[in-house]
């Protein structure tokens, strides 16, 4: 994550935020950065091959 981007993202928030939100916002900034990382690197699943994978939890 840059400097400009927290500094966005701080800019963007409302005149008074917790600590916890700004963290918040950061957390899912980040993960969203993650992703798209894995995606241009062909770390992903197929739907089916999510499905296997998380075949125990959607029972």
């Amino acid at each position: 994550m840059k400097k400009t981007q927290i500094l966005e993202t701080i800019q963007n928030m409302p005149d008074e935020f917790s600590v916890d939100e700004l963290i918040e916002k950061l957390m899912i900034l980040h993960k969203i950065e993650e992703g798209q990382r894995q995606v241009q690197q062909g770390k992903v699943y197929t739907e089916e091959e999510a499905k296997k994978k998380l075949e125990k939890w959607l029972k």
